[in-house]
């Protein structure tokens, strides 16, 4: 399979970023895709809506479902679920992208903003899976695919930033635990993450991060399109890097993902030095 052409997919946190570039690689393709977010009214400091998304994917040339949804509360998943179904007919594919972010030391992280982020990030995957799953098992190519980093234990990725740390290798301890259990049942449960940092809002949660020596969120975007059109059964467990996938599929110039060419790209948090060398430009 090469293309996702007639899936449905739930992608969470589609409004904008990442999200929303693997939801509009999706629609050229043809897919059916159903964005559920919190961003139903537009915001001058955060561009995008569920809505406004929407309006793109139409455009490009697949079908929308708007969904406001806020992945903390299981009715609101549960019902955007059952929305999706009612739509489209069924679910192929769970995306599970939405992410709360806040890289700041142990005294300077408010239990409020800890509590989100375990909330949104590892609760809210597992949540989402768990509401999913029932229809994915139903799926001729079920998939499910996390925007988690590879599992590690370093201190130094903790030590900065604790509660972050521990909210998504959360997710990526969902992932593990996914996999193993539903793998075996034919569903695809993997993780992809960035080498790079990419030009999104959430790089201005990153001090110092400079757009210009990031990648833009269209190479997550491809890489989750190859991996998402992989045969599901017996592929599972896998913790996947952006411009690794993409090698796989032959691609060689990655100059085009560049925000700035020219500018040395900052690799992305939980890479250890095996995977975190010098990517290609």
């Amino acid at each position: 399979m090469t293309s996702l052409s007639g899936k449905t997919l739930f992608i969470t946190g589609a409004s904008r970023g990442i999200g929303r570039a693997i939801a509009l690689r999706a629609a050229r393709d043809g897919a059916n895709i159903a964005i559920a977010a919190k961003s139903d009214v537009a915001n001058p400091k955060l561009p995008g809506t569920i809505h406004s998304v929407a309006a793109e994917i139409e455009a490009a040339g697949g079908r929308a479902l708007a969904l406001k949804c806020d992945i903390r509360e299981e009715d609101e998943v549960r019902a955007a679920v059952a929305a999706t179904v009612d739509a489209f007919g069924g679910l192929d594919i769970l995306v599970n992208n939405a992410s709360a972010i806040w890289l700041r030391g142990t005294l300077d992280t408010p239990m409020k903003r800890f509590d989100l982020m375990q909330q949104v990030n590892a609760r809210g995957s597992f949540l989402c899976a768990q509401a999913c799953l029932p229809h994915l098992l139903k799926a001729p190519n079920p998939h499910i695919l996390t925007l988690a980093p590879p599992p590690n234990l370093d201190p130094k990725w903790w030590a900065p930033h604790t509660g972050y740390t521990l909210a998504k290798m959360g997710m990526s301890f969902v992932t593990l635990g996914l996999a193993a259990e539903f793998g075996p049942q034919g569903v695809a449960v993997n993780a992809l993450w960035p080498r790079t940092v990419i030009a999104t809002d959430a790089i201005n949660m990153i001090p110092g991060v400079q757009a210009e020596r990031c990648r833009r969120p269209e190479i997550v975007a491809d890489a989750a399109q190859a991996v998402l059109t992989r045969p599901a059964q017996g592929y599972h467990g896998h913790f996947l890097i952006d411009d690794e996938v993409l090698a796989a599929q032959g691609v060689t110039d990655f100059a085009r993902y560049a925000v700035d060419p020219t500018q040395p790209l900052l690799p992305d948090l939980f890479l250890d030095s095996d995977r975190a060398h010098q990517p290609p430009r």
